[in-house]
């Protein structure tokens, strides 16, 4: 028998004889993978080992297991959410800024080669305080929506609540929509939301948040078929991003035509035909469609 791949699952829960501890210690741990690394080095096998993480994500047990394999690649996901990122922590022969994309449904997990429908709503009329914004997720482009309601605050200390976003940005992001833009806030109840359960962590989507926090002030929707990216100052001024120019092209391959981007010295780079792109340098010059 020559096998060509081998999956143990777990690694935590096997021990070697050779070997004083209990399974799961430092020395146990050690044993077993220089064996199993031994093993699939001999035989010329693929080696898949499947260990357990802590709550907060990271690899349980000793770290000494990082160090003695080759690719150390974890499942991410929310809860409530569909969506698991297959995301390299660790390549000893390769980039480690890609990621895969998986549908978890009743069926089991199935690969995603366009994971932006599940995180953008599907409305045939346009509703205010929407705004969909590109971020990267590694190297792979991935298109969200942001959606915000204001609400008029019978409380002396108005609420700020938020899903899929950092709070603390979101409420830096409301305090410079009132000062910097003369978006008035402070008397409305604020509700901040991604689409699908998705995380958006990265500053790119700060400039979605503002749109959409204001086009909900408004009362008055976005145009359709817009994208927004960019991150905000407290001055209010938008700074360039990386990638530009790679989410300007995945926003024109799902059928966006236009798109607010940061004002960048090399420029936003070629742009799809029948796409039309905006560069902004302030917040103000963005917070400008809603007048126009």
């Amino acid at each position: 028998m020559e096998p060509r791949l081998l999956v143990v699952d777990s690694v935590q829960t096997l021990s070697s004889a050779d070997v004083e501890g209990s399974s799961g210690g430092v020395s146990q741990v050690r044993e077993v993978a220089a064996s199993i690394i031994a093993a699939a080095k001999r035989r010329n096998m693929t080696t898949l080992l499947v260990g357990h993480v802590t709550k907060d994500g990271s690899i349980a047990g000793p770290r000494l297991l990082e160090h003695l394999v080759d690719v150390v690649c974890q499942f991410e996901g929310e809860r409530h959410s569909r969506l698991r990122l297959l995301r390299a922590v660790k390549n000893r022969y390769g980039p480690t800024d890609d990621v895969g994309c998986f549908d978890l449904n009743e069926d089991g997990i199935t690969g995603l080669a366009d994971p932006s429908g599940l995180f953008v709503s599907r409305t045939k009329d346009p509703v205010s305080g929407t705004c969909i914004t590109v971020t990267l997720e590694g190297r792979r482009p991935l298109l969200a929506e942001v959606q915000s309601l204001l609400a008029e605050s019978a409380n002396a200390q108005p609420r700020r609540a938020t899903s899929g976003l950092d709070s603390s940005r979101v409420a830096m992001l409301l305090a410079v929509l009132q000062q910097r833009a003369g978006c008035l806030l402070h008397k409305d109840d604020s509700y901040v939301a991604t689409v699908g359960g998705v995380k958006l962590s990265e500053p790119a989507t700060d400039l979605a948040v503002a749109l959409a926090v204001a086009s909900a002030k408004a009362r008055k929707p976005l145009p359709q078929r817009l994208i927004a990216f960019g991150e905000v100052g407290l001055a209010g001024e938008v700074r360039p991003v990386p990638g530009i120019n790679q989410r300007i092209q995945e926003a024109h391959r799902l059928g966006f035509t236009h798109a607010v981007v940061p004002s960048s010295p090399s420029g936003a780079g070629p742009v799809p035909a029948g796409f039309s792109v905006r560069e902004v340098g302030h917040l103000t010059e963005a917070l400008s469609l809603l007048i126009s």
